[in-house]
């Protein structure tokens, strides 16, 4: 057999483990955001703030959809690292085809319904009328190509449970060089508008699920997996019930957060196009904050999933402090470029003198953001990689519903502080899962045999 691109994390060095693993997820998820920051870029240059308030708006929608797959497919990644720990590799096979075929269905299912009723969704959000008809072009060719982004979920999910990180990298990285020049031809070139920008983003990530599921089958012997193509489409109850137990708590999590922060978009869209223009900005710099963070949250999940199921307790620890390390250097780094360059950085997005305007209120809202992520990485990779779907729900009632909606109203409308209220509220609520996983950590009940 030739060389196995499994990785086994359940000895050796674990820093360097996890640079390794997380290095090519945080690349990936750069270049993801580089696509959409890619679409604002050219848009706002195109089509000035309307441009930039539909995209942000638009995007808001269907990266709800989005985050209900990240949620399903990182269940998914834990469930796979789970069965490599414990020794139970001919397990993968049928949860692969399971997995496969739940979020197929799914992804089918939530952008018809999201399609129906895009109209009534934008009204909802507070789109601008002057961004309405552009951010209803944007969602709808977004919608329309969401099993690609499904699927693309699915097949990185099964790779990075494997600890393969690299190959989803390679494909996403050729997907985001297609992602740039389509937008130049459909926005720039063909007047295509927010709808161009989307069309561009469909089509990439169209190209990254089929480059990057053809190589898994093509190459499904370094991953020592006996699977067929036709086998893909087939449900084992017991298996799905398992996806479903973990994947809810982790898409309500996901979801409940964005579900929040449509909420609060839709508070701030009503402030003004300046406003709501900027709210993209804003996004594009939280994701930006997210992403150090998330790429170690998931590398640790998998290591972690690895090591519970092998009972190793001790390299558990050890994972999760090694990631707050990190993530906590990177959090301070941040907030050092975004106080000392922040007319240059909005500058990328706009030169609207009102948008940068807003944009300098809210540097203090970026810094506790960036420190916000530090904090909950390490503890949602235990969370995450424990399996424990009743933390997990609890981690998505606290954090994505009651903190996160309640602060913002607290500070954006009882205490009249407006936008930067609402933006004030959304930061400190991502410091919840710190908390909730401070004490689930403390319990000792992440050791607790997982089902299986």
């Amino acid at each position: 057999m030739e060389k196995s691109h499994i990785k086994d994390f359940t000895q050796g060095n674990i820093t360097k483990q996890l640079i390794m693993f997380a290095t090519p997820l945080f690349l990936s998820s750069l270049l993801q955001i580089v696509y959409n920051m890619v679409d604002m870029m050219i848009v706002g240059q195109k089509l000035g703030k309307v441009g930039l308030s539909a995209v942000s708006v638009g995007g808001d929608v269907t990266n709800f959809l989005t985050f209900l797959a990240m949620g399903f497919s990182n269940a998914g990644q834990v469930i796979i690292s789970q069965y490599l720990g414990a020794g139970q590799r001919e397990k993968i096979p049928r949860f692969i085809s399971t997995m496969f075929s739940f979020l197929m269905l799914l992804a089918v299912g939530a952008s018809g319904i999201c399609l129906v009723l895009r109209e009534p969704i934008m009204h909802a959000m507070n789109t601008p009328k002057e961004a309405f008809s552009e951010a209803i072009a944007y969602a709808t060719v977004s919608m329309l190509g969401m099993v690609f982004i499904y699927g693309y979920n699915i097949v990185s999910a099964v790779l990075r449970g494997m600890g393969d990180s690299i190959r989803p990298f390679i494909f996403i990285s050729i997907a985001a060089v297609l992602n740039t020049i389509l937008d130049i031809v459909f926005v720039m070139g063909m007047d295509m508008g927010s709808k161009g920008a989307a069309l561009a983003t469909v089509i990439s990530q169209g190209s990254s699920f089929v480059g990057c599921g053809t190589y898994m089958m093509h190459h499904k012997e370094h991953y020592e997996l006996k699977i067929k193509v036709t086998e893909l489409f087939y449900i084992d109850k017991g298996m799905l019930s398992r996806l479903v137990k973990l994947g809810i708590p982790m898409a309500i999590k996901n979801a409940s957060v964005h579900v929040s922060k449509l909420f609060v978009n839709s508070w701030i869209n009503s402030y003004g196009v300046a406003v709501s223009a900027f709210a993209g900005i804003a996004n594009k710099i939280g994701s930006t904050a997210n992403l150090v963070s998330n790429s170690f949250n998931a590398a640790g999940s998998s290591m972690v999933g690895q090591n519970i199921g092998a009972k190793k307790y001790e390299r558990v620890k050890g994972i999760m402090f090694a990631v707050f390390r990190i993530t906590v250097s990177t959090a301070i780094l941040f907030s050092v470029v975004m106080y000392g360059f922040p007319r240059q950085i909005f500058s990328f997005f706009t030169k609207d003198v009102e948008v940068i305007k807003v944009g300098m209120t809210y540097l203090p809202i970026a810094v506790l953001m960036f420190f916000g992520s530090a904090a909950r990485s390490g503890m949602n990779a235990l969370i995450n990689g424990s399996g424990n779907y009743r933390v997990n729900f609890a981690t998505a009632i606290f954090d994505g519903i009651i903190m996160r909606i309640g602060l913002a109203v607290l500070f954006g409308l009882t205490l009249h502080m407006k936008a930067i209220g609402f933006w004030l509220g959304d930061a400190l609520a991502g410091f919840t899962p710190f908390w909730i996983g401070m004490v689930f950590y403390i319990s000792g009940k992440w050791k607790t045999e997982v089902e299986r």
